[in-house]
C-alpha cells in the first residue's frame, strides 16, 4: 500500500480481488455512457437499423477493453504504463458523420459508410504513432504548463456535459425542453452528489473507494422507484456479439484523409494532457525522463489502438480524461484495477445485455457524478499550472490561452465565417486552448530570471 501519499493503492500497489473490482466497476460507471455515445450518435445519423446500431455498440466496448489493457500493460513502446483508460473519441464525431453521408449521399449502402470511416481512420492512425516519437525532443515545449492548461480545459470542457446531464441530457435538452432541468431530474442527480461526498468523507477504506459506484447504485433505486429506469430497452438486446476483423469491408475516401490525419494530431495534444493528469492524480512525477517515456508510450498506444479499433469495427479511440476524477476521488491508481476494468470492458461488448443495464442509467444520476469527477480533472490541471512559479510570460500564457479555449466554447459562432476545416480544427475549447499554449511558449520570449509572483497580489507581475 502506497502510504506516502493520498493515495489507497499506489501505481504499482496490488489491491485484493474485490477491493479492485469495485475500484474497477466505479470506471466503467464514469465511462460507459462515453464509450457508447459516438456509435449512438453516428448511427443515427446515419440511419443504421437497430442490429447495425447494437453491434458497432458492442464493438466500441470490445475495442475499449482491448485498448486498455494494451495502455495500461504497455508492450515495448507501446502503451503509458498508467491506469488510463481508453475509449471512443468524440474529437472524430463530426467528420465520421461527413464521410458516413458522403459515401450515402454517392449510393453507398449503410455497410459501405460504416466500411469507409474504419478505413480511412485506419490508414492515418499512423500519423499518431509518428507523432509520438518525437515527444521527448519536445519536452522543452510541452511543459507542465502547457499540459496543465491543456488539462484545465479538459476538465473546464467536461462540466458543461455534467451539468447537462444534471439536467436530464442533451437529448431532453434538444428535444423536450420543457422537461430539462424538472425537479424530478434535479432531486436525483443532487442525491447522488450527496451520497458521493458523503462515502468519500468516510475514514473507512470501502467507503472512500466505492464512493462513486455507490453514490451511482443509490440513485439507480432511488430512480427505478420513480419509474424513469427503462428495463423495457434493453429487451431486445442480443446474446453474443463476436468481434469480426473487416466486417463492413475496407474503403478509402481520399478526400477526406487530410482531415483525419491533422484530427489525429488534435488527439495527441489532448492525450498529452489527459496522460499527464493520470501521472499527477496517481502520485508519478510529471517531469523527467521517465514521465516523457510515458507520455510517449501512451500517445504511440493511442495511435495503435485507433488501428485496432478500425480493424475490429469501432472509431479511433483515445486516453479518457473522466477516468483522472476517479483515480483522485478514491486515492486508487493501481494496474491490477485497469486489467479489471479491460476484462469487464470486453465482456460488456461480447455480451450486449450486460452492457445494456449500465446503459439505461439516467442521465441525471449520471451527472449527479460526473460533475465531481470533472470538476477534479480541472482542478488537477490547476494543480499542475501552479507545479511551477508563474512569472509574467506564464500568466500571460494562460490568460490568453484560456480566454481563446473557452471563448470558442462560450461562443462556437465565432467560428461561424470560417472553412469547415477550420471549424473542425478549432471548433474544440481543448484544440484552441492548447494550441495556443504550445505556439506561445515557442514565441514568446524568456525572462532572463525568473520572476516571483507576488504573494499577496498574483496580478501584481502583469504591470
Amino acid at each position: 500500500m502506497n502510504n506516502g501519499t493520498d493515495m489507497i493503492y499506489g501505481l504499482n500497489d496490488k489491491p485484493p480481488a474485490p477491493q479492485a473490482f469495485v475500484a474497477g466497476l466505479q470506471h466503467l460507471m464514469a465511462i460507459f455512457i462515453g464509450i457508447i455515445t459516438p456509435p449512438l450518435i453516428i448511427g443515427g445519423a446515419l440511419g443504421l437499423t437497430p442490429e447495425l446500431k447494437a453491434y458497432i455498440i458492442s464493438m466500441a466496448l470490445f475495442v475499449s477493453g482491448v485498448a486498455t489493457f494494451i495502455q495500461i500493460r504497455k508492450f515495448g513502446p507501446v502503451g503509458s504504463g498508467l491506469l488510463s483508460i481508453q475509449g471512443t473519441s468524440f474529437t472524430f464525431l463530426s467528420l465520421s458523420i461527413g464521410i458516413g453521408l458522403s459515401v450515402k449521399a454517392a449510393g453507398g449502402t449503410p455497410e459501405q459508410a460504416l466500411g469507409t470511416i474504419f478505413g480511412v481512420a485506419l490508414i492515418c492512425s499512423p500519423v499518431e504513432m509518428i507523432f509520438s516519437r518525437f515527444i521527448p525532443a519536445l519536452k522543452k515545449i510541452i511543459t507542465p504548463l502547457v499540459s496543465g492548461i491543456v488539462v484545465t480545459l479538459i476538465g473546464l470542457s467536461l462540466i458543461r456535459v455534467g451539468i447537462t446531464d444534471i439536467g436530464g441530457g442533451q437529448w431532453l435538452l434538444d428535444n423536450k425542453p420543457e422537461f430539462f432541468a424538472s425537479s424530478q431530474n434535479l432531486i436525483l442527480a443532487g442525491i447522488v452528489l450527496v451520497s458521493i461526498i458523503l462515502f468519500n468523507r468516510s475514514t473507512n477504506r470501502w467507503f472512500r473507494m466505492g464512493a462513486i459506484v455507490f453514490g451511482l447504485i443509490i440513485g439507480y433505486i432511488v430512480a427505478a422507484f420513480m419509474g424513469v429506469v427503462h428495463f423495457d430497452k434493453i429487451g431486445s438486446l442480443g446474446i453474443f456479439a463476436a468481434p469480426i476483423p473487416f466486417r463492413f469491408g475496407f474503403h478509402i475516401s481520399w478526400g477526406h484523409v487530410i482531415p483525419m490525419a491533422l484530427l489525429y494530431l488534435i488527439t495527441t495534444v489532448e492525450s498529452i494532457g489527459d496522460l499527464t493528469a493520470t501521472s499527477m492524480v496517481s502520485g508519478e512525477p510529471i517531469e523527467g525522463d521517465l514521465y516523457i517515456k510515458r507520455i510517449s508510450g501512451g500517445v504511440f498506444g493511442d495511435g495503435v489502438n485507433s488501428a485496432i479499433a478500425a480493424v475490429f469495427n469501432s472509431f479511433p479511440n483515445t486516453t479518457f480524461s473522466q477516468n483522472n476524477g476517479v483515480i483522485q476521488m478514491t486515492g486508487v491508481a493501481s494496474r491490477t484495477v485497469g486489467y479489471w476494468i479491460s476484462g469487464l470492458l470486453v465482456v460488456f461488448g461480447i455480451f450486449p445485455i450486460i452492457g445494456g443495464v449500465f446503459s439505461i442509467i439516467p442521465n441525471s444520476v449520471l451527472g449527479g457524478a460526473t460533475i465531481i469527477m470533472f470538476g477534479t480533472v480541472a482542478a488537477a490541471g490547476i494543480k499542475i499550472i501552479a507545479s511551477n512559479v508563474i512569472d509574467r510570460r506564464g500568466m500571460l500564457i494562460i490568460a490568453i490561452s484560456l480566454g481563446l479555449g473557452l471563448g470558442v466554447s462560450f461562443r462556437p459562432e465565432i467560428l461561424s465565417q470560417m472553412p469547415s476545416i477550420v471549424k473542425q480544427i478549432f471548433g474544440s475549447a481543448i484544440t484552441t486552448g492548447g494550441l495556443t499554449a504550445i505556439f506561445l511558449n515557442i514565441v514568446l520570449p524568456r525572462s532572463l530570471k525568473k520572476q516571483k509572483v507576488s504573494e499577496n497580489n498574483p496580478l501584481e507581475d502583469l504591470t
